[in-house]
C-alpha cells in the first residue's frame, strides 16, 4: 500500500489510462497534483470540507503558476527546437527534470497540510475529485478513468 502521497501518485499515474487522462485534464485548466492529493484522499476516505479544499487549492494554486507552469511552459516551447539542437535537447531534459522535483515538491506540501486529517473507514459521499477538478472535466471521460483506477487501486490493495 502507498502511504505516502509521492509514492501513491507515481503508483497511480503508472496505471493504464491515467497518464493520458491526466494529460487531458491538464489541458482543460486541471492541477494534476491537486487531482492527484484528491485521489489519495478519496483512497484514504479522508472526509472533506470546504475548509481543507481551500486549503489545499491555496497551497497548490501560487505553486502551479510561479513554479510548475513556467518550467513545463519553457520545456514546451524548446520541443520542436530540440529535435535538431543536441545542446538544446540536453537542456530540456533538465527543465524537466527541475519541472518533475517542483511537482514532487508541490505533493509533499499538499502532504503536509493533509498530515492531521484522519482517514476514514468507508468512502465519504462527498469526492475529493469531485472537488478539486475544474467544473468542466466534471463528466469529462479522463476524470472517470482518474476515479477509475483509484477504485482498482483500492480493491488490489483489500485483495491483499
Amino acid at each position: 500500500m502507498h502511504t505516502d502521497l509521492w509514492n501513491f501518485a507515481i503508483g497511480l499515474y503508472a496505471r493504464p489510462g491515467v497518464e493520458q487522462a491526466c494529460l487531458e485534464l491538464q489541458a482543460q485548466g486541471a492541477d494534476v497534483c491537486l487531482l492527484l492529493c484528491a485521489a489519495w484522499l478519496d483512497r484514504r476516505a479522508v472526509v472533506p470540507s470546504d475548509e481543507r479544499t481551500e486549503q489545499l487549492r491555496q497551497l497548490s494554486g501560487p505553486w502551479q503558476r510561479e513554479v510548475v507552469q513556467p518550467l513545463r511552459s519553457l520545456r514546451q516551447q524548446w520541443r520542436a527546437q530540440a529535435t535538431a539542437d543536441s545542446q538544446l535537447a540536453a537542456l530540456r531534459e533538465r527543465i524537466k527534470g527541475l519541472e518533475l522535483d517542483a511537482e514532487r515538491l508541490q505533493l509533499e506540501r499538499l502532504q503536509g497540510i493533509c498530515a492531521g486529517w484522519p482517514d476514514g473507514d468507508k468512502a465519504p459521499p462527498d469526492s475529493w475529485l469531485a472537488r478539486l477538478a475544474p467544473a468542466i472535466s466534471h463528466h469529462h471521460d479522463a476524470l472517470q478513468v482518474l476515479r477509475a483506477a483509484v477504485v482498482t487501486t483500492q480493491e488490489a490493495v483489500d485483495g491483499d
